[in-house]
Order: C-alpha cells, then sequence, then structure tokens
C-alpha cells in the first residue's frame, strides 16, 4: 500500500491559481512514478479569502493548514494602487494573512535555493567569468527572531527623535536553524557558512558559539564563518563557493534577494519556510503579477521546484523531487521557455504547456 500524504494547497491570488495548478500536475506525476499518494486539501488565504470571509486567514485555514503535512501556496495579494484589498487596515490585508500563518504554524526557518541554471547563463549580471562557473545555494534564514521582532519604540530624548530597535536572540532559536541548515547540507553538498557580524554584535558571537556546537555533532558537514559584509561580496565576487549559508533575519532577508537577484530571473526561484517539525510551507519567491493573471502566461517553474523542496524537505521523497528537478533542467535544455525567459531561437510556451513538458520529462 503506497504511504498517503496530506497536502494543504493554497491557490491564493493574481497567477496563483493558474501557477499552483501545473504544480500538482506535475506532483500528481510524480507520486504516480514514484509510488505514494497526495491528498489535497483546498484553503483559502489573501485576497481571495477576504473576498469569501471578509479576513485574509480565518480559524477554519490555520486548522486544514496545521492537520496537513505539508502547504503549498502560490502567490497572494494584488495591486496595491487598484485593490480595494488596500484600502482595509493592515491586518485585513492579504499579506497580513501570509505573516498571521507563519506565526501560527511556528515558521522560524526560512530556505531559499539560488541557482544559475546553464541554459539561462545570458540573463546573469554577474562577469562571464563567474557566470560560467556556475553556482547553486541554499539561503537558510531565521524568520521569527532579531531585529524584526524585537522592542521598539521612538521617543524624544533631550530635544531629539531617537528611535531604538533591539537586535535579540536565544539559544532556542540559533540552534534550531542552525539544526536545520545541517540537515539540508547533509542532502545537498555538505558545507554550511555561518554569515554573521561577529566582530561588532555580541548577538553574532552567540550565534557562533551555539553553531559550532550543532557542526560538532555533523562531522561530515565542512563548516565554515563569514563576515556580512564580506558575504555580500563574495556572492558577486564567486557564488559557486556556497552550498548552504545560515544566517539571522535581517541579514537573511537583504542576503536571499542579492542571491536572487544574480540568478537573472525570481521566476525560477522557489522557497520555503520550515517549522521544527517536517511541516513546510512551500511558495514561489516571486509575487502574484495580477497584471498577467488569466492569460496563460505566467511562468509556473518556481512553483513546480517549490513542490519539489516540499517533497524533499517534508515528505522525504528525494527520488520523486531529484526528478522533478531534472525534468525542469530537460525542458530548459530543450529550449522551451515562458515569455518572461525567452531568448531568440528557444520555443515560446504558456503556462500549462511549460507544466505539461516537465511533466512529461519525469
Amino acid at each position: 500500500m503506497s504511504k498517503e500524504y496530506k497536502i494543504g494547497v493554497i491557490r491564493g491570488d493574481g497567477i496563483g491559481p493558474e501557477i499552483v495548478n501545473e504544480a500538482l500536475k506535475v506532483l500528481d506525476k510524480a507520486s504516480e512514478k514514484f509510488g505514494f499518494t497526495l491528498k489535497y486539501t483546498d484553503i483559502d488565504m489573501g485576497g481571495c479569502s477576504i473576498d469569501k470571509y471578509g479576513v485574509p486567514l480565518t480559524d477554519e485555514a490555520v486548522k486544514a493548514a496545521k492537520e496537513s503535512d505539508a502547504v503549498l501556496m502560490g502567490s497572494i495579494g494584488g495591486d496595491a494602487k487598484t485593490s480595494p484589498w488596500y484600502k482595509l487596515e493592515p491586518s485585513k490585508r492579504p499579506e497580513a494573512g501570509l505573516l498571521a500563518i507563519r506565526k501560527e504554524l511556528n515558521l522560524f526557518a526560512n530556505l531559499r535555493p539560488s541557482m544559475l541554471y546553464e541554459e539561462l547563463k545570458s540573463a546573469c549580471p554577474l562577469a562571464e567569468k563567474t557566470a560560467d562557473k556556475g553556482f547553486d545555494m541554499i539561503i537558510v534564514r531565521e524568520l521569527t527572531g532579531g531585529l524584526y521582532f524585537g522592542e521598539r519604540y521612538t521617543k524624544n530624548s533631550q530635544g531629539m527623535e531617537t528611535a531604538v530597535d533591539t537586535l535579540s536572540y536565544n539559544e532556542l532559536e540559533i540552534r534550531r536553524a542552525a539544526y536545520k541548515a545541517f540537515d539540508i547540507a547533509m542532502k545537498r553538498n555538505k558545507k554550511v557558512t555561518l554569515v554573521d557580524k561577529a566582530n561588532v554584535l555580541d548577538s553574532s558571537r552567540l550565534w557562533r558559539k551555539i553553531t559550532e556546537s550543532v557542526a560538532a555533532g555533523y562531522p561530515d558537514v565542512e563548516y565554515d564563518t563569514m563576515l556580512v559584509d564580506n558575504a555580500a561580496m563574495q556572492l558577486v565576487k564567486d557564488p559557486a563557493q556556497f552550498d548552504v549559508i545560515l544566517t539571522e533575519n535581517m541579514f537573511g532577508d537583504i542576503l536571499s534577494d542579492e542571491a536572487a537577484m544574480i540568478t537573472g530571473s525570481i521566476g525560477m526561484l522557489p522557497s520555503a519556510s520550515l517549522n521544527d517539525t517536517s511541516f513546510g510551507l512551500y511558495e514561489p519567491s516571486g509575487g502574484s503579477a495580477p497584471d498577467i493573471a488569466g492569460k496563460n502566461i505566467a511562468n509556473p517553474i518556481a512553483t513546480i521546484l517549490s513542490a519539489s523542496m516540499m517533497l524533499r524537505y517534508s515528505l522525504d521523497q528525494d527520488e520523486a523531487a531529484d526528478a522533478i528537478d531534472d525534468a525542469v533542467k530537460k525542458v530548459l535544455r530543450d529550449g522551451y521557455r515562458t515569455g518572461d525567459i525567452y531568448s531568440e531561437g528557444c520555443k515560446k510556451v504558456n503556462t500549462d504547456q511549460m507544466g505539461d513538458e516537465i511533466s512529461k520529462r519525469i
């Protein structure tokens, strides 16, 4: 009897339903080939939830997500200038649903892969000799602590306005993120680089202390450290040196966008947010692109690769994940492109055609 997994599906807004449909198509093909079953439950979140229920995330949606083995999400939100969703107070807007579900599900580790495909090297903004080396890394960003969640205030002190933001981390927050990074490294090229500012910050010195203790339990993983300013330079100079980058919340926020930019196309990049079990929320890094919604021209590859990450990190179906990743490479090698990554001489396809081509190659 095949193993069955319960998957929550948040189709979302804009291009979300279109790109999620293609990811499900690919997942069904992979599950059929590798002998397991996926049972899907639709969950409303974001603008579509506002339209139905008046709020971006309901208690029922949270309950359905918690009862799932993993959640696959499209994109949420709309045009902030024209959508009525953005006339609501901030706590009722689509993105508030995403922040709320992260909190409810205790999603403390964000995973952002950054990979340069051979076929898309021409879109890479780096020097040609750097792009020719290629790169394939993943940034593990602590998501629920640090400067963004510390105490903050602005006050008038001695006649001058003064703003204070508190950067705080405890041992538990660091250790659980470090374990995620090293576990992921064991499934990849067995190298972890901790990025911090330990020459200045006490919080970074604690990150080094705790991460070093975690590293001792992974003798097969190469471990080193790098200051964040150097890491920002090295991402441009020699990104091929990185496998898994582990870092705190704000540094990860900045570096993951830099790593996305050097690939040349955010439409190719998946992401995941994990808690301290095998559960994860998987989504493309790009937005809901309301201007092209319903036109069947969106690139579904980031969502398909997010589904691959779900198989790998939540369901432990590595073979199926490898098959999806390989199918994406084959499709690109065969010259198939959606409009956002199209170049002269390639075969231009729409959203569902791209999903079909990837499915055929699994």
